[in-house]
């Protein structure tokens, strides 16, 4: 194989050619994986060869290495692991030789490369030389460039290798990092490099943090390199000091009385534009770290305990400091901007928003002043960000407070929908947007709403991005206004909205018929209008009614034009336009309910004939027709039963296809949805679901995410088959109970996540069983299963790290089976020492609170 030749054709911009060679390299990888290596390693470490060829091989070799996903990077480990140790090192040295390339470009693929040959090797105890090698390069004063290559490529492993496999080489690693970061270093590249190497190692130097001493010594080090005269260093400075704050905010005391308040609001002011951006995100990561902490104070006082963590307040003392600043930033708004670029007055709005909610009262008297000199100013910039100041206040103050501002600024703001400046009129409809959304109570019907409607529907005549925001102000109008007046759970008779919501919804309607889709601006009308079909009041029905003809013409239009689609991008238009009107659909099934059975069959025939129509890779389409039929089962209940046969070849085709996750994931919703509709008729379909469920259980190609819900899905089968579902039943058990036994360690999150969700999937399927058969004579069957079930409520509750969600289930379940046998049948088990432990547990939530209560009950009657 030549592999130059091949690297080369794998960059060019003929796809034949292209395809051709990634294919080569593919088949070399398959069938001589140590030659394919060592091939790839040797041109890597080719003085002789074009840069970007070094640069393809490289990355060629790290993509060998590593992977996304999680089955695959096991596949790749295994590979590289079972590697004899001749090609093995024989890689690892061209890597490590290529650290020390003039050419710059190779030296950083090689960094990658040993990083991830570390990710592998290191968590096995296999290179233990290869930090203390890195560590000799780092302290080799006379080669700048490998200083820099071996800093670059600490840092990549401390980025991919989890803190506790480095934690015996920190103080090390930290030594030298910090060496290089030095203002005494003559080099700026070095600097740099080992100020990202240690944004990387914050993480794992968590010990070293903890001595007051070495602490001071980063921090100083760290401070300093923010006033570094090349620009790189500085921003790379902060960007530390912004990680620095979300990791160790509790040891940050001293040092922001110090030095941090002073530096951040230099840096703020900095011309340059990197260095602002990065001290406002320190600011911003202040106030994230006190509106949690805050979070957990109040929820410590409602149970009457104190709070692991306290807040410094530090937002609150700076605020006098910084508040003038962030004003001044929101100033320095790009005229032409894109939506996506990200500048300096972007970060300082979304700064204000989240200092708002740090400070809470206290930022009103320091936004006021700013906001009323320059709500009328001459200059846009100063206007807008007036707008822009009050419009990021508004959630955090209490709405006391803001209340009368609200109610004195809304004529203003709605006559700034007509300022002849773009900018400011979109955010200005942003603005309206929030006080829609968080203080609807300060918009009174008869003295704002006609003109605040009027405003924002003739913005939907404007440029795109007002546009979308005017949406947005309107489905939060929509919204809020629909809680605000309606009692109980029955949709209200009339609400305030009713007089508008025609010219509202006809208007959306009209937005949405425009052919292009810039700014999302089609997609946010639709979801406005499933908002507001979502609340109608009684007397706006023929208003729905009418909504769901028109869009059900025009998926029959699309159905129609699918032939015509030329491009990739017609193909995308129309799977986005098929999905925006699904979810109108779906919004007015579920607002009318069994009213919808009259357009029954003509929503079944157009959702069956998408299916039909749907060619590879139109997951998206697919998965918007089984959420249709979904929402039509529970609004029609066993009247759906007649559209099941035409269905169930599709459903059984999506919970085949396991390579689609998110398909098959929501195929075995629609499962449930179907069961629980048909109530004991979808005994006649369970054996077909449960053989299909059962399959799917034991495939390798599925992910183990999907399985969780089938696991519950069970339950949805069994509660809505009662007594049929006893043919199924002890083999489910069985295998609820094999899933129960699965554990994890503390240290592996990942799979502490995936148990706690899988214990939840298990505990929903033990509920629905046990509810399904409890009220019947079937009930006994049961019986022989209660230690399994009692045994992974215990383990569930004995795990301090599970969530409130799976202790409620758990704790509900427990409930179930002693309200099942409340004649001594399972006496003897719920006597148990554990169990009067488990219905003493606590959370933060009022339901647990009202589950466990219950519980108690129960166990108490099973027990006397």
């Amino acid at each position: 194989m030549n592999a130059a030749s091949l690297l080369a054709d794998s960059l060019s911009p003929d796809g034949a050619t292209r395809q051709n060679a990634t294919s080569q390299l593919e088949q070399a990888s398959a069938t001589n994986y140590p030659g394919y290596m060592t091939l790839l390693a040797a041109e890597l470490a080719n003085e002789g060869s074009q840069p970007h060829i070094r640069n393809a091989a490289g990355l060629a070799l790290k993509n060998a290495l590593s992977a996304r996903d999680t089955q695959r990077q096991q596949e790749y480990e295994a590979r590289w692991l079972n590697l004899p140790p001749e090609p093995k090192n024989q890689v690892k040295q061209e890597a490590l030789r290529t650290l020390s390339s003039p050419v710059t470009r190779a030296a950083g693929v090689a960094a990658q490369v040993i990083a991830a040959i570390a990710a592998v090797e290191l968590p096995h105890h296999q290179w233990p030389e290869l930090i203390q090698g890195l560590l000799g390069y780092v302290n080799d004063a006379s080669n700048a460039s490998l200083r820099v290559s071996a800093l670059q490529t600490i840092g990549y492993i401390c980025e991919t290798i989890r803190p506790e496999v480095l934690a015996m080489r920190a103080n090390e690693i930290l030594t030298a990092v910090v060496h290089g970061a030095r203002k005494e270093e003559p080099s700026p590249d070095v600097q740099l490099a080992a100020i990202n190497a240690l944004y990387n190692s914050l993480e794992f130097v968590r010990d070293n943090f903890d001595r007051e001493g070495e602490r001071n010594y980063i921090m100083q080090v760290v401070c300093e390199a923010t006033q570094n005269t090349a620009v790189p260093v500085q921003v790379a400075a902060f960007e530390c000091l912004v990680r620095i704050m979300g990791l160790y905010y509790d040891k940050m005391s001293f040092y922001m009385e110090r030095a941090l308040f002073g530096l951040t609001v230099l840096g703020m002011k900095n011309p340059e534009e990197n260095v602002a951006l990065q001290a406002v995100e320190f600011w911003s990561t202040v106030c994230e770290e006190e509106i949690d902490l805050a979070i957990e104070e109040a929820e410590a006082m409602e149970y009457g305990e104190q709070p692991e963590n306290e807040s410094k307040y530090f937002a609150k003392i700076a605020l006098p400091e910084i508040m003038p600043v962030i004003l001044q930033l929101l100033t320095r708004q790009v005229e032409d901007a894109d939506e996506d670029e990200w500048d300096v007055s972007m970060a300082a709005g979304t700064c204000l928003g989240l200092l708002a909610q740090a400070v809470g009262d206290g930022i009103i008297q320091q936004a006021l002043p700013f906001i009323e000199v320059n709500i009328k100013n001459p200059d846009w910039h100063y206007r807008e960000a007036a707008v822009m100041t009050f419009g990021s206040i508004l959630d955090g103050p209490d709405p006391n407070s803001l209340a009368p501002l609200v109610a004195q600024a809304l004529p203003i703001l709605i006559d700034m929908m007509r300022d002849p400046h773009m900018q400011v009129k979109d955010t200005t409809a942003w603005t309206l947007g929030r006080i829609c959304d968080l203080l609807t109570a300060t918009i009174k019907p008869e003295v704002h709403l006609r003109p605040l409607v009027m405003a924002l529907v003739a913005g939907l005549e404007d440029s795109p991005r007002i546009v979308t925001n005017c949406c947005w102000s309107l489905m939060n109008l929509g919204d809020q206004m629909s809680l605000m007046y309606t009692e109980g759970d029955a949709p209200p008779q009339t609400s305030v909205i009713s007089p508008y919501f025609q010219g509202i919804v006809e208007a959306l309607l009209r937005v949405t018929e425009r052919s292009t889709n810039e700014s999302n601006f089609r997609t946010s009308a639709y979801e406005a209008i499933t908002s507001f079909v979502s609340h109608a009041a009684v007397d706006t029905l023929p208003v729905v009614s009418t909504v769901i003809l028109t869009v059900l013409n025009r998926m029959e239009q699309l159905l129609q034009m699918q032939g015509e689609l030329l491009g990739s991008d017609d193909r995308n238009n129309w799977n986005d336009l098929q999905g925006n009107l699904a979810s109108v659909v779906i919004a007015v099934t579920r607002r009318m309910g069994g009213e919808i059975q009259p357009l029954a069959e003509r929503i079944m025939t157009i959702v069956l004939q998408l299916m039909h129509s749907a060619g590879k890779g139109a997951t998206t389409v697919l998965e918007d027709c089984f959420l249709i039929v979904g929402t039509l089962a529970s609004a029609l209940e066993q009247q759906f039963a007649p559209f099941i046969p035409a269905f169930i070849p599709f459903l059984e085709g999506a919970l085949r296809a396991h390579e689609d996750t998110q398909l098959c994931t929501v195929a075995i919703g629609i499962v449930g949805d179907i069961s629980r509709a048909l109530g004991e008729g979808a005994a006649a379909y369970a054996s077909g679901f449960m053989t299909l469920l059962l399959e799917n259980l034991s495939s390798d190609a599925l992910a183990r995410s999907v399985k969780i819900p089938i696991l519950a899905c069970f339950g949805d089968i069994a509660l809505a088959t009662g007594p049929h579902f006893e043919p199924y039943l002890n083999h489910v058990m069985d295998v609820l109970r094999q899933a129960g036994q699965v554990q994890s360690t503390a240290l592996d999150f990942e799979m502490l996540d995936y148990v706690h969700s899988l214990r939840e999937g298990i505990l929903d399927a033990y509920v629905g069983i046990v509810s399904g058969l409890k009220p019947t004579e079937k009930k006994m069957i049961l019986l022989p299963h209660v230690p399994a079930m009692l045994e992974l409520i215990q383990r569930t509750l004995a795990d301090e790290e599970r969530p409130d969600a799976v202790a409620k289930l758990a704790i509900g379940l427990l409930g179930d089976i002693a309200d099942a046998f409340p004649n001594g049948e399972v006496k003897d088990f719920m006597l148990a020492d554990w169990v009067t432990g488990a219905l003493k547990v606590k959370g933060r939530g009022r339901d647990l609170k009202t589950t466990v209560r219950w519980a108690k009950e129960m166990v108490k009657r099973a027990t006397q």
